[in-house]
């Protein structure tokens, strides 16, 4: 039943096996370890599977070792948590402590806890329940007299669907019994009653009509700023107007902010300064206060479990439920909250535990590197590098924007775009919106800003933003493709592509978006989310990167790259969409937007989160 059972360290050192099929198991025991063990995910079902192969496995905290146990797929094994938790005690039984080297034999022990609980699992199979035969049944008692219906006999006539029970023999029966004409007769007055309702006469509709040539007309409305087609002049943005100097003045002092990486998030540092000695004694009271208060959150909840023993998941289940709830309000989907407590858990059961501090900073430690294997990228994004291996190369660089609508697609774009004319690249931004009204003007009117602060006299002539569209109603693939060909003849060095926002349930517009990225290949795919959503995060990303896989008709589809989150400034320390986004694609956060200037463009920050899930 059991294909192959191995006892290993955390490490991968193995320390202890059985090979009942003699097959090789390794690639199987790797991917458990790569993709499991190592990153935390999906720990809480302490199964995985691989092929046509199940893997289930259990942890021991205190010695760091792994118990696993491998099987066909297809093959239900109802014992496997209670053998595996006996197989680690007797495990400790015998060894206690681990040393690296030695040998260990286990196959007695083994053989013995297998047996027993393949035995008691077979107890606990019922026999199928045996049918009963015809005799036994109510329909061989019946004879066939009582079969034969005699129409000599009366039959007895039922007055309503509910019959009233006979009366006893005490209680004599009324002497107004109504024959069955008469109960009819009284439904059908009853109901003619009901479907000629007698209609009362209100005071107003004695009141005379007035007549049709009477009434007056509807009016339209006037609005207080709906203004005229003077006003048209006034409003018209597209074409460059004195403001824009003054504008040049105003942000000035952002030129020059934006060279080199961008810069992370700021982090609050833990142990805050002390006052200031000529402070008032109120303020440092009220400090102290504010200190006591910021002590609590996240790990207040783990107060309770006090005093020297070993933990196990009785003792942290209702502290991980609170913790749970603190996750979900921090934004968090409720999905990856539960998952983070169960990492958490993983890592806490079974060791030895201390006072409270030791607690509190062990589920820190635990959620802290949880959430660190959560936000680091499986691959590193570095924009700048690639962007000059594109440019000796002969080619442009090219990101695509995508995202649901109003999650502000196009003022992050102008963003990047300032930082990459920052390190002296020039860009070519494609307007591929031609939905939305007004997108292409946006986007001139950011064009137009962005050549302000770095007019292409301080580049040697070159103008550092160009704008490439074709108005609106048309293709956004061929406007795509046209621009990177544009960018290829002239040697612009990258194309930032703005695309339409869409619904992760609209088809055809899921459809567009496919076709514009395999049509065009870009280098990197954003997904531009709002850092306000929690749920709906996850809802979206799984269905847009499913949308790109399935209505591609390449083997390798190309999916969502990174993720830039916006609107972080407005989130206080509800963080938690940074969790949810990261965690359900393994995808990195390359941007965050932190504000309404060009300059307000950070880069994630694992501490910086980790602290305010900590509040």
């Amino acid at each position: 039943m059991l294909d192959f059972v191995v006892i290993f360290t955390k490490g991968g050192v193995v320390l202890w096996h059985s090979n009942a099929s003699g097959s090789s198991f390794a690639s199987c025991i790797n991917s458990l370890i790569r993709g499991v063990i190592l990153e935390e995910r999906n720990t809480e079902a302490k199964y995985f599977e691989e092929d046509h192969l199940a893997v289930q496995f259990k942890l021991d905290n205190e010695l760091d070792l792994v118990y696993a146990a491998i099987f066909q797929k297809v093959i239900k094994l109802n014992y496997l948590d209670g053998f595996l938790a006996d197989m680690q005690v007797a495990f400790k039984e015998k060894y206690g402590d681990i040393r690296l080297g030695d040998d260990y034999d286990f196959d007695r022990e083994y053989q013995r806890v297998l047996g027993a609980a393949e035995e008691a699992s077979a107890k606990q199979v019922k026999a199928p329940k045996t049918m009963r035969s015809y005799n036994e049944s109510q329909k061989s008692k019946k004879t066939v007299a009582s079969m034969i219906q005699d129409d000599k006999k009366p039959v007895e006539k039922r007055v309503n669907i509910q019959e009233s029970p006979p009366p006893s023999k005490s209680q004599p029966s009324s002497p107004t019994t109504r024959s069955m004409d008469d109960i009819i007769k009284e439904n059908r007055r009853k109901l003619r009653e009901k479907l000629t309702p007698t209609k009362k006469t209100s005071p107003s509709d004695s009141k005379p009509s007035k007549p049709a040539s009477e009434k007056a007309g509807k009016k339209p409305r006037v609005w207080d700023l709906g203004g005229n087609s003077k006003d048209a002049v006034i409003l018209d943005r597209s074409k460059d107007t004195p403001e824009d100097v003054q504008y040049q003045n105003i942000n000035s002092e952002l030129v020059g902010t934006m060279q080199g990486v961008i810069r992370d998030l700021d982090v609050e540092s833990d142990d805050e300064a002390d006052s200031e000695e000529d402070s008032s004694e109120e303020q440092q009271e009220e400090q102290v206060q504010s200190k006591k208060i910021k002590r609590g959150g996240l790990l207040s909840y783990f107060k309770g479990i006090v005093g020297a023993k070993t933990m196990s998941l009785a003792d942290l289940q209702p502290a991980l439920d609170k913790m749970r709830d603190h996750l979900i309000s921090k934004n968090v989907a409720t999905e990856i909250a539960a998952k983070l407590c169960d990492s958490v858990a993983t890592s806490l059961d079974g060791k030895q535990m201390g006072t409270f501090d030791s607690i509190a900073s062990q589920v820190k430690e635990a959620l802290t590197q949880s959430l660190v294997r959560i936000l680091s990228p499986k691959r590193r994004i570095d924009i700048i590098r690639d962007a000059l291996e594109s440019k000796r190369n002969g080619r442009p660089y090219t990101i695509i924007f995508c995202g649901v609508n109003g999650v502000g697609k196009s003022t992050n774009l102008a963003k990047i775009c300032f930082w990459l004319i920052e390190n002296d690249f020039n860009v070519l931004i494609a307007a591929c919106d031609t939905f939305r009204a007004g997108a292409v003007e946006q986007l001139r009117t950011h064009t137009r800003h962005l050549n302000a602060l770095h007019p292409a006299a301080k580049h040697d002539g070159r103008t550092m933003v160009q704008l490439y569209e074709k108005g609106y109603g048309k293709d956004a693939a061929g406007i795509a493709m046209e621009a990177i060909k544009f960018a290829h003849d002239t040697r612009v060095d990258v194309v930032l592509v703005d695309t339409a926002g869409r619904m992760q349930d609209n088809e055809p517009l899921m459809r567009s978006l496919s076709k514009l990225i395999k049509v065009n290949n870009p280098d990197l795919v954003l997904f531009v989310g709002e850092a306000l959503v929690g749920n709906e995060a996850v809802d979206q990303l799984v269905k847009f990167n499913q949308s790109l896989a399935d209505y591609s008709s390449n083997e390798n589809p190309h999916i969502i790259d990174g993720i830039v989150l916006t609107k972080f400034d407005t989130i206080d320390d509800k963080v938690g969409a940074a969790i949810s986004m990261t965690y359900i694609t393994g995808q990195p956060i390359v941007f965050v937007g932190t504000g309404q200037t060009y300059a307000d463009l950070k880069a994630i920050n694992v501490n910086a989160v980790v602290n305010s899930l900590m509040k």
